[in-house]
């Protein structure tokens, strides 16, 4: 026979054609058009069954070292798949590295964290309203305040565990003090006519209003950080007006 190769491959290109566009889908965000082999809703099905599964190995794992400590373990199974993806899918040899990285980082940030506490206490609390207290001495009242704020830690921590999610609770903890404290910057570096009394009294208010829209939940929570700053800002300008010489 004699084929013309012209309409042959005209012919196979459409043919090609119609079995690829009937494939192409709309990505939710951007609407463009995307070439989908597998559908949508099976890469869902698949990714829901592989979470799943981590969560059942997870409780595997919680309830054996529970069994073999022979002690009861109440917690949510969202905070382990992590590290359950870390035991089960990791080489071997860089489980114990990684766990010993994350363990290291959390008891470096605790520490720095549990010292600036102490060393802010004393000198801009203790040392500034108690004239007994000098740089002979401050020392040991920066130790004292160490204990103090390491007990207030473990106390924090004994209690965490009854969140739904420990990662969401530190959000929501972050997000209701961190807008405060980056407005409170902002103004430093950029608002030099801003006194310190404006920025303490709007920052005192600043925080109240935070925890009663966080009580309220006025927002999500993440917004709170942008209000947050916002807020203290705002504030902080108007109370200059009326405190001018402060």
């Amino acid at each position: 026979y004699n084929i013309n190769r012209r309409k042959f491959l005209g012919y196979f290109g459409g043919g090609c054609c119609s079995l690829i566009l009937p494939s192409c889908s709309t990505v939710p965000i951007t609407e463009r058009k995307q070439l989908s082999i597998i559908p949508e809703a099976r890469i869902n099905r698949q990714a829901a069954a592989a979470y799943e599964n981590f969560r059942n190995k997870a409780k595997l794992i919680i309830q054996k070292a529970a069994k073999e400590k022979n002690i009861k373990i109440e917690s949510n199974d969202k905070d382990y798949v992590f590290i359950n993806f870390i035991l089960e899918n990791l080489p071997k040899g860089l489980v114990g590295l990684l766990l010993a990285v994350i363990l290291s980082a959390a008891m470096s940030s605790t520490s720095s964290e549990i010292n600036a506490l102490a060393t802010t206490t004393s000198i801009d609390i203790v040392k500034r309203n108690f004239k007994n207290v000098n740089d002979q001495n401050i020392v040991y009242y920066t130790k004292l305040f160490t204990l103090f704020w390491g007990i207030c830690s473990i106390g924090v921590a004994c209690v965490a565990y009854l969140a739904d999610n420990l990662i969401q609770l530190v959000n929501i903890i972050g997000s209701i003090f961190y807008g405060n404290v980056l407005g409170i910057f902002l103004i430093a570096f950029f608002l030099k006519n801003i006194r310190s009394n404006a920025v303490f009294t709007a920052a005192v208010i600043t925080q109240i209003i935070i925890l009663i829209a966080w009580w309220e939940s006025w927002m999500p929570y993440l917004w709170l950080n942008v209000f947050g700053c916002v807020l203290v800002i705002a504030l902080s300008s108007i109370l200059q007006l009326f405190l001018k010489n402060r």
